[in-house]
């Protein structure tokens, strides 16, 4: 089971690329305009805290500098007038108290410039004839959420308590909060809106690829996508399938072709062996049944003998071409391939007397690590084909070389050649220039078996131009 699922890999998560998209995007949004609301929140608030700790500072000031010149009653009336709570202590260990209390102030400011909700920026004080030269020596600020209360120093030795209302700044950032977060749902909506069309023009392209491969599926085997931008996301998708469809298609057409050979091989391979054996089983039912004597009787026994001779060397031929296309098991050995090219040029002569063998090989060794006896077959089959193609009278030329690395055998004839364009196709199956179908033209296996074996050795067949005839050259990887 595991290895199963190995092979078939895990399922593809196929959830909704369109969602995931938009809800990741608002998420992101959203998140981006909280962060937005805390910093205006904390940058208002401290900035309206800000605005009431100067104007307190302010007052101080201004107030140490009446020190001395105005009553501490009427300095303290001045500034609670201001609408703050106001203590000074004389040095003397008198005190004066005038404005709001605490608890009044927390319910928020009670003059018009008491806080944020009135004119922070304000700075009138009240103006002297004269001034003292008391100053503020030090200064503390103190309070909560609601009151923000300033202590100060002066250099006469008293101490000045002012304390301002900061309910107002929380009114202010409540309401800034509203309005953020009205805003942020608004912000939203539209994001909402224009992320999903933008998201879905986007991905609108994904959805001709299943178009594409929904109607490829259907038959439409020539549609493709043909992106416009192949190095995007998508386009890079895209070119993917279109590799893909022309590999398919490509396969299919070759499928179909091997098919097509396939029967036709079958088809020609069946039409050769029924006349050997037509005529066997025709010489064989005369021999039955008529009573022969003599020579018409070796007559008939001849021609079972050669047709079954035929009929044999047709079922070796497709033994071998099967085995060729499953791989051949070759049984190597280290070879001068002089030897072999000898040996096939003193075969020629005993079985086709009529031809005239030019042999031309190296004064040096051609080593080679090969299969001799398919090796030999090779070269039989060029001769065979040779002999048909002069009609077993002609000139034939076998030469033996070495050329950029490799040894090359040549097998060249003075018959009538190959066209052009025949020089691959006769390396096909059951392919024959020769349109007869005697027993003298073969059956067109010859070529195609020694190709197959020379390309098993790392080499191959081909078929050359030649001034005259036909040229055919067998090329070996050396030892």
């Amino acid at each position: 089971m595991s290895a199963a699922v190995g092979r078939e890999g895990s399922p593809l998560r196929t959830g909704s690329l369109r969602r995931r998209t938009i809800v990741a995007v608002l998420a992101l949004v959203a998140v981006l305009l909280v962060v937005l609301a805390v910093v205006v929140d904390v940058a208002l608030g401290a900035r309206l805290r800000g605005q009431i700790e100067d104007r307190l500072r302010d007052r101080a000031a201004a107030a140490a500098s009446l020190v001395g010149v105005v009553d501490d009653t009427d300095l303290a009336e001045r500034l609670s007038d201001q609408g703050l709570a106001v203590r000074i202590d004389s040095a003397g260990g008198d005190s004066v108290v005038a404005g709001p209390s605490p608890e009044q102030l927390r319910d928020g400011p009670p003059g018009p410039g008491g806080g944020p909700g009135g004119s922070p920026g304000e700075r009138s004080q009240p103006q002297p004839s004269a001034s003292s030269d008391v100053t503020v020596t030090a200064s503390a600020l103190s309070g909560d959420d609601q009151l923000v209360t300033l202590q100060s120093t002066l250099s006469d030795g008293s101490t000045l308590t002012l304390t301002a209302s900061a309910v107002g700044v929380g009114d202010t950032l409540a309401q800034v909060r509203w309005i953020l977060a009205i805003a942020s749902v608004g912000v939203l909506v539209i994001a909402a809106g224009a992320v999903t069309i933008v998201v879905r023009r986007s991905l609108r392209p994904l959805d001709r690829v299943s178009d594409v491969a929904r109607a490829i599926g259907a038959g439409e085997r020539e549609r493709r996508l043909r992106p416009t931008r192949p190095e995007t996301e998508i386009g890079r998708v895209a070119t993917a399938l279109d590799d893909m469809l022309d590999d398919v298609v490509g396969a299919e057409q070759t499928a179909r072709e091997a098919e097509a050979r396939l029967r036709a091989f079958l088809s020609d391979a069946a039409h050769e062996l029924r006349t050997p054996v037509a005529g066997i089983r025709a010489a064989a039912d005369t021999l039955v049944r008529a009573d022969l004597d003599g020579p018409e009787r070796e007559v008939l026994a001849t021609q079972v003998a050669r047709e079954a001779a035929r009929a044999s060397r047709l079922v070796d031929d497709l033994l071998t071409m099967a085995r060729v296309d499953r791989g051949l098991e070759l049984e190597r050995v280290d070879v001068d391939l002089r030897q072999v090219v000898r040996t096939e040029a003193e075969r020629i002569p005993l079985v086709h007397p009529s031809l005239r063998v030019d042999l031309r090989i190296p004064d040096a060794a051609v080593p080679a690590h090969v299969d001799v006896d398919r090796l030999t077959q090779v070269l039989s089959n060029l001769v065979e084909n040779a002999a048909r193609a002069t009609g077993g009278t002609g000139a034939l030329t076998l030469e033996l070389g070495i050329r950029d690395h490799v040894a090359e055998v040549a097998v060249s004839d003075d018959g009538p050649g190959v066209p052009a364009d025949q020089r691959d196709r006769i390396f096909d199956r059951m392919v024959r220039l020769d349109s007869s179908r005697t027993s003298a033209a073969g059956v067109g296996l010859g070529l195609p078996i020694a190709r197959g074996i020379a390309r098993a050795h790392g080499g191959d067949v081909r078929c050359v131009p030649a001034a005259t005839g036909a040229r055919f050259e067998v090329v070996l990887p050396l030892a």
